[in-house]
């Protein structure tokens, strides 16, 4: 289980930080973009599985370590065996739910471990809940707790929020936007509007905020929005999708088929 621990040498709660987003970051991937590769080795008859995120911004389902005490706080115990008994959507949630706990303990592991003073741990904890939890980014929960934004009407009836993208999709029939090049002269005097208003709107797969210069695309089935690199989308391709599902909505589409 050495790959899951790795190797920690860092003393500074910005260290700790950077440890804690990149398992993070490799959750976050297992359970939204590389959804179907997740379900395929959380086999109910293998052994008792746990998932780990590791600090290179990957993850891996494995078994627990062997030694105890273990290196490091050990994640969930056996969630392969819960993937069949219950509806996805629920057992992903279940997942990321014990993904954060498991994250947590890992930092402030670290954090006794080097010795945090109380100010430390504060600092740590703030910069950690300055980011939206794995359970908020897998479940949608954090397009809730945004703040309500004017927003207009697409081809479709439902609200959007980058304004490029209402644009694009009258034009195409999709939910694509690419939200830095202004498709109107007015635009220019707006783009640090656009930037302030649509700022809190996340990343489905990283957690990262909207940024005026990224492409993103927006999945039609769960409305949630994407960076196009985190869900491996250019927008050349992007042009040519009529109806866009994200890797969590195309996966739950195929197992429902089969």
């Amino acid at each position: 289980m050495e790959g899951a621990a790795g190797p920690y040498n860092g003393r500074s709660v910005e260290e700790v930080f950077k440890d804690f987003k990149g398992r993070r970051a490799g959750m976050i991937k297992a359970l939204t973009t590389d959804v179907e590769e997740f379900y395929q080795q959380c086999d109910p008859e293998k052994e008792n599985l746990c998932l780990y995120g590791l600090p290179s911004e990957t993850w891996e389902v494995n078994l627990p370590a062997e030694e105890v005490p273990p290196e490091l706080p050990e994640p969930a115990l056996g969630i392969n065996f819960a993937r069949d008994g219950m509806q996805e959507k629920d057992w992903l949630s279940l997942v990321a739910v014990h993904s954060d706990a498991w994250l947590l303990a890992v930092a402030f592991y670290f954090g006794a471990r080097f010795g945090f003073e109380k100010n430390d741990r504060r600092r740590l904890f703030n910069m950690i809940n300055e980011l939206p939890t794995i359970f908020e980014v897998v479940t949608g929960t954090v397009k809730k707790q945004t703040k309500e934004k004017p927003s207009v009407t697409n081809h479709n009836g439902n609200k959007s929020k980058p304004n490029a993208k209402q644009q694009r999709a009258s034009e195409s029939q999709t939910k694509v936007s690419k939200l830095q090049p202004p498709l109107k002269e007015e635009d220019d005097t707006l783009d640090e509007d656009d930037e302030e208003e649509h700022g809190d709107t996340l990343c489905g797969a990283c957690g990262e905020n909207y940024a005026s210069d990224e492409f993103w695309i927006c999945c039609d089935i769960c409305e949630i929005w994407f960076h196009g690199k985190c869900v491996k989308i250019t927008p050349a391709r992007a042009e040519h999708i009529k109806q866009y599902k994200c890797p969590s909505c195309s996966g739950s589409t195929k197992r429902a088929r089969a």
